[in-house]
């Protein structure tokens, strides 16, 4: 069993006066980010570069997926002013690019969807400027259920594939592999820019990788993310490989070659790493 890491996961923890700043306005709006709530490695590099990632809809997943930290069970209602704050903390933050997700609200009837849009909404009255991204669920794979999201126009549209085919069935709850390339797919299709990305270290093989980065592409996914697998906590999947960097490296230039406009692939890279850096490389190779 792996008990330690190497040296290249090892980072320094921050927390300079921008962090303080970024930390106040959450917690003075009563805000969740996955930054905190899945135990982010770099919360405090990006808080301090004035970035952070809010999740909407609460704290509590209804879904109970292996690798994540998140808390899982019977969430409350949604906060119907939640939209209001979230745009309101982006503007206080000035934010440029912005990034929102959210957990998995399988109890509402159409998944939180129309929740999704309003606050997309919210946030481009408020802040009309500002790039908006958003990493959803797959609510479903369900038409009527994505529609009003993709109708809101986010400026990148993600959604997770989160592993290879392989272990998807054994490390997501419920999520299928087959219908999280549908829904990029679905987004694609609508002319949204479309953002995936992929955790490894989970015992997954290079071909299999290279497998989800071809199905990714013929999906018309854009932008890519591939990063390490961190166990949050003793209750989650443990570590099978810490990858290496040289690893990385290869399967950035992998997708390169494959033809996306914007490939993050190091051991610390998540979903929102840098993530204002590589829409404008999107855009660049456009």
């Amino acid at each position: 069993m792996i008990t330690r890491k190497p040296d290249w996961l090892k980072i320094k923890l921050e927390s300079g006066g921008e962090y303080h700043k970024i930390r106040e306005i959450v917690e003075s709006n009563n805000l969740h980010t996955i930054c905190s709530s899945g135990k982010c490695p770099n919360i405090g590099q990006c808080w301090n570069m004035g970035t952070a990632t809010f999740m909407i809809l609460g704290d509590i997943c209804t879904r109970s997926c292996k690798f994540c930290a998140t808390k899982t069970g019977k969430p409350p209602a949604p906060d119907e002013n939640e939209p209001a704050k979230v745009a309101e903390s982006i503007h206080k933050m000035q934010l440029k690019h912005c990034v929102i997700t959210s957990v998995d609200r399988d109890d509402l009837q159409d998944k939180g969807a129309g929740f999704w849009a309003k606050t997309i909404y919210a946030v481009r009255e408020k802040n009309p400027k500002t790039l908006i991204e958003v990493l959803v669920p797959d609510f479903n794979g369900m038409d009527s259920y994505l529609n009003p999201v993709f109708e809101a126009k986010p400026d990148i549209f993600g959604h997770n594939m989160e592993t290879v085919g392989r272990l998807s069935p054994l490390i997501r709850s419920k999520a299928r592999y087959d219908i999280s390339l549908e829904v990029l797919r679905k987004a694609s299709s609508k002319g949204l820019i479309t953002k995936s990305g992929i955790m490894v270290g989970l015992g997954e093989t290079e071909t299999e990788v290279e497998a989800v980065l071809m199905d990714l592409k013929n999906a018309g996914c854009r932008m890519i993310t591939v990063g390490q697998y961190l166990q949050p906590s003793k209750n989650n999947l443990p570590v099978a490989e810490y990858v290496t960097p040289e690893q990385f490296d290869k399967y950035r230039e992998f997708g390169l070659k494959l033809g996306f406009n914007s490939v993050e692939s190091a051991p610390l890279v998540r979903s929102s790493f840098m993530a204002e850096r590589s829409f404008i490389e999107s855009k660049i190779k456009k």
